[in-house]
């Protein structure tokens, strides 16, 4: 692989193939230029400034390849209402998408799973213990 710019954005993987026929494990982060800026120096695929077209065209072409990935995506993006979106979460096993928290506000982020603890246990499940 050629040598490149650390923070070079880019939409190419960033990890070689792990044997004999096989491809790794695709790292991606979709999100605002300075999320995906930290997460390039580390190795992940980036997307900066990605729409949910971004996200339905990426899911996509990962299904049909049958590729193996990790896609990181900011809460804009991961609470879109693509019903792709929703079936890859629930169905593939070779994707796994999670959300990272916005760097201008990480202090106001809540996971969408805190939604249901409430829903399931109350409010008290998520307030700290004294």
């Amino acid at each position: 692989m050629a040598k490149k710019e650390i923070l070079r954005f880019s939409t190419e993987p960033k990890l070689e193939p792990s044997g004999e026929g096989e491809v790794g494990t695709r790292l991606i982060v979709m999100g605002s230029p300075a999320l995906t800026e930290g997460f390039a120096l580390i190795g992940f695929e980036t997307w900066p400034n990605a729409t949910e077209d971004d996200v339905e065209k990426l899911l996509e072409e990962l299904e049909k390849s049958q590729e193996k990935a990790l896609v990181l995506l900011e809460p804009g993006l991961s609470r879109g209402q693509s019903g792709r979106l929703s079936r890859v979460r629930a169905e593939s096993p070779r994707i796994i998408i999670t959300e990272v928290p916005p760097l201008q506000a990480p202090g106001d982020y809540h996971p969408a799973v805190e939604d249901l603890v409430t829903k399931v246990l109350g409010q008290s499940a998520l307030e700290e213990k004294k």
